[in-house]
């Protein structure tokens, strides 16, 4: 009895796994999964322009290379011929990297980011190059939001989001300094993952803010952001590589040995938060009843937020100041004030704002010891109207600033029938214990658990 092959049309719909299950089988080829993620995006980009580069004749090569691997029987990576989109700050050889920039037009790269050379090595095809904002900072780029293009779709890793959003590409890479990936998933609907810091190498990659800086996962499920485990681990580049908190797949995929226990954290910000999304969440709590506990976090905490804005500005302006210093007319106001920030840090401050990353993560310790994550808002609210802006990050600062996964799950609509996320925040290196309570929330909230 042959295997059923899946129509070319309806593969563009399916998540990585499946789809790379499909390919080894024979039930589905590269080539036709491809070709159908490249007639969604011909046919929705206009419209949300997610994409900075595309190369679509060596696209369907390298699908037809994987293609002949698996005829032949050669070995078949866990993504074997799935595209990926790429943040256009990571470099792909033979592809431009233009860091949302007039100022590196036309640069292109003689090798790969180490997270590409993983890509690879688990047989990705590498699709195309995403939209980002200015220097992955605030300054929008051109990508909108699939659900309504007069809306944000979050910033930095707008492209990245809004092509997962559209069913342009099952997977794609975006980057996190402060909320570039859970804000972005959370106005767009998708599923976005940010491992614990160190988890993932960034040798090749725009460099921002290297104590904040961390590499993050798009897809439709929670099964398909563990894929992040292919990246992780040491590259003997990435000073701060130094160890993998996968293997994830196993745990996250199993059922919790224990129902699981959920901190409820509204912040020091939680005023931020639109009326409508705290009583979406007053809901959420009601709902999981004595699964979740409100919990207060020390006063501490107050001064997180400004903590990592004092280390990105300081650690941009040290990194990025030149193309501000070179180029003032090709950099955006918000850009340059940054750098000028950055630059007016006496150091003293600068060091005592970076050495409270440990401490504010060790102050979480005692939370960690009683529940399994902090539920918490993803973002203050719904994608906002106009491009203007990428929204508000400050639902994601506290975390990043500690390190500590993350997950955006797209769980509630707004007022305005826009995607709203619930996220879940991971104790430090406990990335796979993330990913398995929030596939046990999203059961347990769709009804599946119960069966």
């Amino acid at each position: 009895m042959g295997v059923k092959r899946i129509m070319a049309a309806e593969s563009a719909k399916l998540t990585a796994r499946e789809a790379a299950r499909r390919i080894a089988e024979g039930a589905l080829t590269s080539a036709d999964l491809v070709a159908a993620c490249l007639e969604c995006i011909a046919a929705e980009e206009e419209r949300v322009q997610a994409w900075e580069f595309l190369d679509r004749d060596k696209a369907m090569a390298e699908a037809e290379e994987r293609d002949r691997r698996r005829q032949r029987g050669w070995p078949l990576g866990p993504l074997h011929g799935v595209p990926v989109a790429i943040k256009d700050i990571v470099d792909v050889k033979g592809m431009p990297t233009g860091n949302g920039t007039p100022i590196d037009a036309g640069k292109r790269p003689f090798v790969d980011a180490a997270v590409i050379r993983r890509l690879r090595a688990a047989g990705a095809v590498i699709l195309g190059k995403t939209v980002t904002t200015e220097f992955a900072y605030y300054h929008p780029g051109k990508t909108r939001n699939p659900h309504d293009a007069g809306r944000t779709p979050g910033g930095s890793s707008s492209g990245s989001a809004a092509a997962v959003a559209a069913g342009m590409v099952p997977l794609a890479l975006g980057s996190q300094t402060n909320g570039s990936v859970i804000r972005p998933a959370s106005f767009c609907g998708v599923v976005g993952f940010k491992p614990s810091f160190g988890a993932v190498p960034r040798t090749g990659m725009l460099t921002l803010a290297p104590s904040l800086d961390q590499v993050g996962v798009f897809a439709r499920t929670i099964e398909d952001v563990a894929l992040a485990e292919l990246l992780m681990g040491p590259d003997g580049q990435d000073v701060d590589a130094l160890e993998s908190p996968g293997p994830l797949s196993g745990t996250a995929l199993a059922e919790p040995p224990v129902t699981p226990a959920l901190a409820f954290v509204k912040t020091p910000f939680w005023e931020r938060a639109d009326a409508e999304t705290q009583a979406a969440f007053s809901e959420l709590g009601e709902a999981l009843g004595e699964q979740v506990d409100e919990v207060e976090l020390p006063e501490i905490f107050v001064r997180g937020a400004g903590w990592l804005e004092g280390v990105m500005a300081a650690e941009m302006a040290r990194n990025l100041g030149h193309y501000a210093d070179r180029a003032p007319h090709e950099t955006s106001e918000k850009f340059r004030g940054l750098v000028a920030d950055g630059r007016a840090m006496k150091a003293p401050d600068y060091l005592a704002a970076r050495d409270m990353r440990r401490v504010l993560r060790d102050a979480l310790g005692p939370i960690f010891d009683r529940f399994d994550v902090i539920v918490t808002p993803a973002a203050p609210g719904e994608a906002p109207e106009g491009l203007e802006s990428t929204g508000d990050p400050t639902f994601c600062s506290l975390w990043t600033f500690c390190g500590l996964p993350a997950i955006s799950l797209p769980l509630m609509t707004g007022p305005n029938g826009m995607p709203l996320g619930v996220q879940l925040v991971g104790q430090y290196g406990q990335d796979a214990r993330l990913l398995r309570t929030a596939r046990w929330l999203v059961r347990t909230l769709s009804g599946e658990g119960n069966e």
